[in-house]
């Protein structure tokens, strides 16, 4: 798929990846960016950058009458970026009720999956277009220090494989985009390395243009992916050290 002119929707623009999103799209060629968040207040410095691309929507992927809403009102949509999130750092045992773990699956793993159904026939009606999920390598194995959030992220890369395969005779292509510790407020607590927000974005949309469903921006992420083939248990072990606060 060609990113120029293309036309692009990216939830969580105001989140911490959000503005390298627009920022790297920008640079691209597209011809325009919907620009995500349930205020769209916080989108305004992004906006501004160039008012004639860039389209603030309200959108609470969280509320299927938001989504709806959303999609009617971004018809034209040829690339869909799923990048809307939420990390609360909470284990399965240590954390003190399961409210967490809940907003963790409602928003990485229902939210997304609810994009997804609602731009569906969107990108079949414009050519097939292409998803981007963002997701993360403790997908493939839990990090227990936020084992809640790992578990709602692999339920969203095996969503990300059905979806995948539903849409295939449709033309869209559906990416999933697996970065290790990216160098965001999300991950201030964590220590190096980082991988930095402008590598995830260029490595995910040079996947868009040479068709490449699953993507590992960062020497971190491809390290962890290569030993996770090699010896999964191992990688397990070494992350089982890292354990929720108590």
């Amino acid at each position: 798929m060609k990113l120029e002119n293309a036309v692009v929707l990216v939830t969580g623009a105001n989140g911490g990846l959000g503005g390298h999103w627009i920022q790297g799209l920008h640079n691209t060629g597209v011809s325009k960016i919907y620009a995500c968040a349930r205020n769209t207040q916080k989108l305004n410095n992004i906006v501004t950058t160039d008012p004639q691309k860039i389209v603030a929507v309200e959108l609470d992927i969280s509320d299927e009458t938001s989504i709806a809403k959303a999609a009617a009102q971004c018809s034209d949509v040829t690339l869909l970026i799923n990048n809307a999130g939420i990390l609360f750092n909470q284990g399965f045992i240590a954390s003190k009720d399961l409210s967490a773990a809940r907003t963790e699956i409602e928003i990485n793993y229902f939210g997304t999956l609810a994009m997804c159904r609602a731009f569906a026939p969107i990108l079949k009606m414009n050519g097939g277009g292409a998803i981007i999920n963002m997701l993360t390598i403790l997908a493939k194995v839990n990090l227990p220090a936020n084992g809640s959030y790992c578990a709602a992220k692999a339920a969203t890369f095996s969503m990300t494989q059905g979806v995948r395969a539903e849409l295939a005779n449709q033309g869209t292509l559906v990416i999933g985009v697996m970065p290790a510790t990216v160098d965001t407020g999300m991950s201030k607590d964590y220590p190096p390395p980082k991988v930095s927000p402008v590598e995830v974005v260029r490595e995910a949309l040079q996947a868009v243009v040479n068709g490449v469903e699953d993507v590992y921006p960062g020497e971190q992420a491809k390290d962890l992916a290569a030993q996770l083939l090699s010896d999964p248990k191992a990688v397990e072990k070494a992350l089982a050290q890292m354990l929720p606060m108590s």
